[in-house]
């Protein structure tokens, strides 16, 4: 019993901190809708939607498809938090999936996405991503901690 709550205590420890939810955004895609543009645009297309650490890390698998598209599905949840959608306020670019050491996906803003979430009083966006063979879903939520 004493492991299970040390272990509990330690899960608490790394856990978020609270925080205000300010908004929620969501997006569900479908893997080959991806891989289809990719095969037509090849580098256009991941230069215009990825950062270089995004491309690199769904490179890295054996079928990067799935998770280009769950990283294509969290910019779009991104930009519906933040109630812009993709374009003149907030780019493909704005926003770059990445891990934190235990593999839970995390949201870096460029400085626009930055002064953006500042000037709607947020102050994090968390991001949860799932994916199957055939379809990615990312849910993104702008928190005021």
């Amino acid at each position: 019993m004493a492991d299970e709550g040390s272990s509990l205590l330690e899960l608490a420890g790394r856990f978020p901190s609270p925080a205000a939810l300010l908004n929620v955004g969501v997006d569900v895609i479908e893997v080959d809708r991806v891989q289809k543009v990719y095969e037509r645009q090849k580098d256009r297309f991941l230069k215009r939607v990825y950062t270089q650490e995004e491309v690199d890390y769904c490179f890295d698998k054996s079928n990067p498809f799935p998770h280009l598209a769950a990283r294509f599905a969290a910019k779009e949840a991104v930009s519906k938090a933040f109630s812009t959608g993709i374009g003149k306020l907030f780019g493909w670019t704005s926003a770059s999936v990445y891990h934190d050491p235990r593999m839970q996906p995390l949201i870096r803003l460029d400085h626009q996405g930055k002064k953006l979430l500042e000037v709607l009083g947020g102050t994090d966006v968390r991001i949860t991503l799932s994916h199957t063979k055939g379809t990615a879903v990312a849910v993104a939520i702008l928190v005021k901690v």
